[in-house]
């Protein structure tokens, strides 16, 4: 029996056979789909509007928790060492109003990887569920970071200036990426379940 990273399975291990290799494989795809998803930007000040959150939740969802997280971790640390996988091209783990958000991914995509296996992806309502507490979670390690970032540069960073910032611009935008995934995935499942049937 072979040594993987997550002991229970989740919507790739119905397409790809696990094994460590694979893993490894799994784990540097999910931070390159990250880095991917960063640069389709909106340019927002303080906190640009992108695609990173829809990715990182895809692959807690399609990896687990534990791969999941091994997989933001890994895309923090690329861009940490200076490759351009940030937003808009940018790297360098640097004290600027998106550090918190960074931290968020990888918990996120733990929590939305814990749901997954245990395969309520099957269903759109508990996709939702499990993007809706990813998306909350990104913002609980974002917000707090994004106020003292604020205060810092003597600007508001009251509640109401926080979430104006941080929060209220990516409503809409997280409304409709946990739709698309509300669709998505449990169409993975259900092909996965035809192809194996």
């Amino acid at each position: 029996m072979s040594v993987t990273l997550t002991n229970r399975p989740t919507i790739v291990d119905r397409f790809i056979p696990r094994s460590i290799s694979a893993d490894i494989v799994l784990v540097a795809l999910g931070a390159i789909l990250t880095a991917a998803a960063a640069q389709v930007t909106i340019p927002l000040w303080p906190v640009p509007i992108t695609g990173q959150t829809f990715a990182v939740l895809l692959v807690g969802a399609a990896l687990g928790a534990t791969r999941g997280a091994i997989s933001m971790a890994f895309y923090v640390l690329l861009g940490a060492v200076g490759l351009p996988v940030f937003a808009a091209g940018k790297s360098g783990i640097v004290f600027g109003s998106s550090l918190g958000y960074l931290f968020g991914f990888v918990a996120a995509a733990a929590v939305v990887g814990f749901f997954a296996e245990r395969e309520i992806g099957r269903k759109w309502f508990s996709v939702a569920i499990g993007f809706v507490a990813g998306n909350a979670i990104i913002y609980a390690f974002g917000l707090p970071w994004l106020s003292i970032f604020l205060g810092a540069n003597s600007l508001p960073n009251d509640l109401n200036a926080t979430l104006s910032a941080g929060l209220y611009p990516f409503l809409v935008g997280d409304a409709i990426k946990i739709a698309i995934a509300s669709t998505l995935l449990p169409g993975a499942w259900a092909l996965a379940k035809k192809l194996k049937g």
